[in-house]
């Protein structure tokens, strides 16, 4: 996302809604449906419903669901309806595992995920229409083919993409479901009070600034959102974090660890682009400045994801090495806080 204008996670959008008439005849829903989805197929259908994305009166059902006469008929998604036309681009894209059903990418700092206002083309979507160009799934016209998941423009880290419809269907209830496990590590100014912990607060758009999320207190604002971190190291100034999603609201890490007074370093959104802790000493001063230059974004790496594969049902971990950036920085720290005496301002 200049940063990335997506809905929440947890969300799911209406593609299509149908009344039964009065006079409808009993009718199975993929059959029904069938009929009315321009280039749909029953199986196409039957996996929507079997994902449980096919909702009649608001009530998800199974495939074999009768249509009524005055039934309301809805499919719902985890991506919006397509706004603006795709275009493939052959750009690289780091693949760390692919079989006939998901692709794991391990996506670079910079690169949007899903194209949106400002970022058209050059995103990670645009790359796989490109790879995926002969898969169904890549041809049908969604704004996000394939797309489970996503991480913000200038995160990097792990991502599972589905290469097919029964895939994508399977994959997106786990999301949705929270069955999935997924680890990111942050650099967060200061040192949290405790060594590990729950971050809560409900989550929605900044009402001074629609860009940006915040945390309100009030539980009637937002949406639920919960971030177990543990802090791996401590160097006073600054702390690693693991952090461990229970939700997937939008820029939740960000906002939830500025919540509680800890930014993430150097985000520039988030209030974590400034010197916020140590001396006022030129050389420290300095020190900080080369830190932000090396890594010129949000400290943040989605390192691990944990899914069940969405046909042979194992168990899958996806692992990957912190970023060169993100690796220099805390070295720096390291290094610059060894032998220390460390005097917090």
């Amino acid at each position: 996302m200049a940063e990335e204008e997506l809905p929440d996670q947890q969300d799911l959008f209406e593609h299509y809604r149908f009344k039964a008439d009065p006079g409808q005849s009993v009718l199975r829903i993929d059959k029904f449906l069938s009929d009315r989805i321009e280039n749909s197929s029953r199986t196409k259908i039957q996996n929507a419903a079997n994902a449980g994305n096919i909702l009649v009166n608001s009530i998800p059902v199974k495939p074999n669901y009768k249509v009524k006469p005055g039934d309301l008929v809805q499919v719902v998604l985890p991506n919006p309806p397509r706004e603006i036309e795709l275009i493939p681009e052959n750009i690289p894209i780091n693949i760390i595992y692919e079989d006939d059903d998901l692709v794991v990418v391990n996506k670079k700092a910079g690169m949007v995920v899903h194209p949106a206002y400002g970022n058209y083309t050059g995103t990670l979507v645009n790359a796989l229409m490109w790879h995926f160009r002969d898969l169904p799934l890549f041809n049908t016209g969604e704004s996000r083919p394939g797309l489970v998941h996503r991480i913000d423009k200038n995160t990097s880290g792990i991502l599972v993409v589905a290469k097919n419809e029964f895939a994508l269907n399977r994959l997106s209830k786990q999301f949705y479901d929270r069955t999935s496990d997924r680890k990111y590590i942050a650099l967060v100014w200061g040192s949290p009070e405790h060594s590990s912990g729950t971050i809560t607060g409900n989550v929605g758009r900044s009402i001074r600034d629609r860009k940006v999320m915040q945390v309100f207190p009030d539980e009637s604002e937002g949406k639920h959102a919960v971030t177990n971190y543990r802090v791996i190291e401590d160097f006073g100034y600054v702390s690693v974090v693991e952090c461990k999603l229970e939700t997937g609201r939008t820029h939740q890490i960000r906002v939830h660890f500025s919540y509680i007074r800890h930014p993430l370093f150097n985000d520039e959104e988030y209030g974590g682009d400034r010197i916020l802790k140590g001396t006022t000493f030129a050389k420290y001063q300095q020190f900080v400045k080369n830190c932000f230059k090396t890594l010129p974004r949000q400290a943040l790496h989605a390192k691990s994801l944990a899914i069940d594969h969405p046909v042979t049902h194992e168990r899958l971990f996806f692992d990957s090495e912190l970023p060169d950036d993100m690796q220099q920085v805390i070295e720096k720290w390291r290094t610059y806080l060894l032998g220390r005496d460390i005097d917090i301002e």
